[in-house]
């Protein structure tokens, strides 16, 4: 059985069975396997072939977004307000609330978009990675508008799929960072809850 044109650069793909041109022969980008399909363009976008255990799943694309979700609260810990008390005009004593802004409280609300924008970004280039490496139709990129999370489990399934054994590791590294931002930033809510109420108190009292 000889190989597709260009030898062993040519991309995994459908392509036609040397033996048998009336069908379709996978070939994984080193050598031709044994999943065949008809010789028709409606039924081959259908099949997903299992790929080599040589061939990777990952890559630094779907580690960024795994990883992603612990930025907005690591810049979290740099946000320290200094909560003032006003009086208003009718001479009631409250908290200021133009005191939560500072060049960490804006920048804080900017990590939140870039999160969102890189997750997108990164996607896409998974999902361009997959299809290069001979995954067939890769969970798609577009789903990372609804959430990070929601692409990341999309894409395990379908790696799951065509490589039975490997592919859950990015919801494991998912899981052990939103568990970790979650614990973060209820740590630093309670401390700034905590000194809110202890300086308002204590401006009250004066």
């Amino acid at each position: 059985m000889t190989q597709p044109t260009n030898g062993s650069t040519t991309p995994p793909g459908w392509y036609p069975d040397p033996s048998d041109p009336r069908q379709m022969r996978w070939w994984d980008g080193a050598r031709w396997t044994a999943h065949l399909a008809p010789a028709t363009a409606q039924s081959m976008p259908q099949q997903r072939v299992p790929i080599s255990n040589q061939t990777p799943v990952y890559n630094a694309f779907i580690w960024t977004i795994a990883l992603l979700p612990v930025l907005p609260a690591l810049l979290l810990l740099t946000w320290n307000p200094e909560f003032r008390v006003i009086t208003t005009p009718r001479g009631m004593r409250t908290m200021d609330p133009t005191s939560i802004f500072s060049p960490s409280y804006f920048l804080l609300m900017a990590s939140g978009f870039l999160t969102y924008g890189l997750s997108v970004l990164f996607a896409y280039f998974d999902h361009q990675r997959l299809a290069q490496s001979g995954v067939v139709r890769p969970f798609h990129w577009a789903w990372c508008f609804l959430s990070g999370t929601v692409y990341v489990i999309g894409r395990t399934v379908i790696v799951r799929k065509v490589a039975p054994d490997r592919g859950l590791w990015p919801i494991w590294i998912l899981i052990a960072t939103v568990v970790l931002a979650f614990t973060i930033t209820a740590i630093k809510v309670s401390v700034m809850m905590t000194s809110m109420y202890s300086q308002f108190g204590y401006s009250l009292a004066v």
